[in-house]
């Protein structure tokens, strides 16, 4: 046969993997290259041309939105530069307070306060004379509320401040203001308190306006505006992701920021007050665009990473996007003329291997070929072959051997009780305590009946926590009132089924060793449904147990005598049910032991046959 398979192979064998390859081979190279080609001979002659021009008119958007509120902010300040009535009260001098009081409270606060409330924004509005006779009127803006005035749930407020030239005469960013041209003559800068509240003004003089070749100082204006609702518009995400924008100062400071991974640019202000555009250059490609604001002398400057020009490319992707339909189209067809070359072989060996799984082991494939088809059926039908010597060979005799072990291990439950009991018996007959007597032979009968249960391992739950019972009224004919027992039992596990005896030799353990013969001992009973399982506890308030010994117990590879029984136990539980399932012990020296038993919940046959028979009737 085999002789007979390799003259087969030279003689017409094409592999099924040259089949596939030679298939779907020219498809992908085709698909691939057309693809690469277009879209690197598209995106540079045409894309990057489209996103600059797109990009280049969202900039110069944003620099008209920054003119429109500095312009306004130029015309709130020329309603007051502009008033001779206003700039005549506060040059006028007098020793009359109570005129003085008038003129401040009926002419210079309603104009200050009035330009001061213009527009609705975060606005604080710094009053300087040189006139002392006027008074100092002021808000207190706490530095603590610095911090709070950067939350978007900030409102805004409107505030004016009146304060005397000898406050600020001595500040390097009044000395810093050039020389008076009338109308035209603005600063913005940070001064004052500015850069710790993330703010900027914009500074201009009050100038008496009746001799103008004699120009007179009258007073300072400054317009102290929240910066990031002053460069609202300055966002990036009108860019795309990645982008970033800033706007630097004649000096080349930066003075905003607006990038995706620094929105908030102010604690590189704080760090560094002498930032620069270089400070700010992205690393990686990317496409640089300015827009210069000629009244403020300054520079909007923003940077776009050449991936958001792949966002953009509609035609690139387009065409991308019509090249993978066709192709989409091809591999379709391709693939139903495939699925319909293979799938009736392959349909074969799935209903072979699908009838194995089930346990039919007798079924076999007869295929005629010159491929792997063929190789695959011979060594399919081996397979079934040698499943099934190997079950009637190993998987019966390992069945055997477990229900053997099993057996054996539930015989070696304590078989001195009884002569423990019978010698309790012969005690009360001695003693002539017939009542006990007869109690303790009834509850004896009871336990081994329900013990034997005509051989059969498993049984109701109810049987078990039954025999556990007759158990305790035996021992508490031995020993009276000094035995307290609980029963804790949910009614919802009577319908399920447990293996017997995994109760009553964690009673007896109690008794022969957590008591120390003393007063008393109290013993509860729990049975109870937890999730899909069965939890037994047998819980006492003995003598305890160092956490060594626990260990040394539940050491099923132990052949140590001590705790033998609950080894055996907790064996059976594994046995059964596996190796999830089975015994658990928490103790504490001189407070008590808590057992915990945990088997799989399984209704009882019998209980779910009559179930049925109750919903069918």
């Amino acid at each position: 046969m085999r002789l007979g398979w390799r003259k087969g192979k030279h003689l017409g064998y094409i592999p099924i993997g040259y089949k596939l390859m030679m298939s779907y081979l020219v498809f992908i190279i085709v698909l691939v290259t057309v693809n690469g080609y277009v879209s690197h001979s598209m995106y540079d002659s045409s894309m990057r041309k489209q996103t600059s021009s797109n990009i280049q008119s969202t900039l110069v958007q944003i620099r008209d939105n920054v003119a429109y509120k500095s312009d306004d902010m130029v015309r709130i300040s020329s309603t007051l530069y502009d008033d001779e009535n206003f700039i005549e009260n506060l040059m006028l001098k007098t020793d009359n307070r109570m005129d003085t009081n008038l003129r401040f409270k009926n002419v210079i606060i309603p104009k200050i306060a009035s330009a001061s409330k213009s527009i609705g924004i975060d606005l604080r509005l710094f009053l300087y004379v040189k006139n002392e006779t006027i008074p100092e009127h002021y808000y207190n803006y706490e530095r603590n509320n610095y911090i709070y005035e950067r939350e978007s749930s900030y409102t805004s407020q409107q505030t004016y401040n009146i304060y005397h030239m000898t406050r600020i005469e001595q500040q390097t960013w009044y000395d810093l203001l050039p020389d008076e041209e009338y109308g035209i003559t603005k600063l913005w800068a940070e001064v004052e308190d500015d850069e710790h509240s993330n703010r900027i003004s914009m500074i201009r003089r009050i100038v008496d306006l009746q001799n103008p070749l004699n120009v007179t100082e009258v007073g300072v204006m400054r317009f102290s505006v929240r910066r990031d609702e002053f460069f609202e518009s300055v966002d990036y995400q009108k860019l795309g992701e990645g982008a970033m924008l800033i706007v630097k100062d004649r000096t080349g400071r930066v003075i905003y920021a607006s990038d995706e991974e620094r929105h908030d640019a102010r604690n590189d202000f704080e760090q560094n007050a002498t930032l620069s555009q270089e400070d700010f250059h992205p690393e990686g490609e990317y496409l640089t665009l300015k827009e210069y604001l000629p009244q403020q002398d300054w520079t909007i400057v923003a940077y776009v990473p050449l991936t958001t020009i792949q966002q953009e490319a509609l035609r690139v992707r387009a065409y991308i996007i019509g090249i993978c339909i066709l192709c989409s189209i091809l591999f379709t067809f391709m693939g139903i003329f495939m699925s319909g070359y293979f799938s009736k072989r392959i349909s074969k060996f799935i209903s072979v291997l699908n009838a194995f799984r089930e346990g039919d082991l007798h079924k076999r494939i007869s295929y005629k070929g010159k491929d792997e088809f063929s190789q695959i059926s011979t060594a399919l039908n081996s397979m079934g072959e040698d499943f099934e010597a190997l079950i009637n060979k190993v998987y019966l005799t390992q069945l055997e051997k477990k229900e053997a072990e099993l057996e054996m291990l539930q015989t070696q439950i304590n078989p001195h009780f009884l002569y423990n009991t019978l010698s309790s018996i012969n005690q009360l007959a001695k003693f002539g305590e017939n009542e006990k007597l007869q109690k303790m032979v009834v509850e004896l009968a009871k336990f081994y009946r329900l013990t034997l249960n005509s051989g059969r391992t498993v049984i109701p739950v109810s049987s078990e926590v039954e025999q556990a019972n007759a158990y305790l009224n035996i021992q508490k004919v031995k020993y009276g009132h000094r035995l307290e027992v609980t029963l804790d039992v949910d009614v919802e596990v009577w319908k399920y089924e447990t293996i017997k005896l995994i109760l009553q030799p964690f009673i007896e353990n109690v008794l022969n060793h957590a008591w120390s013969g003393g007063d008393r001992i109290h013993i509860r009973i729990v049975a109870l449904l937890e999730g899909n399982d069965i939890l037994y506890r047998v819980i006492d308030d003995g003598m305890g147990m160092r956490q060594e010994r626990i260990i040394e117990i539940l050491n099923t590879s132990s052949e140590s005598e001590t705790g033998f029984g609950i080894r055996n136990i907790h064996l059976r539980v594994q046995l059964q049910y596996g190796e999830e399932y089975g015994v658990s012990i928490f103790s504490r020296k001189g407070v008590g032991t808590s057992v915990n038993i945990r088997i799989p919940a399984r209704k009882r046959r019998l209980f779910v046959e009559e179930t049925q028979a109750k919903i069918d009737h």
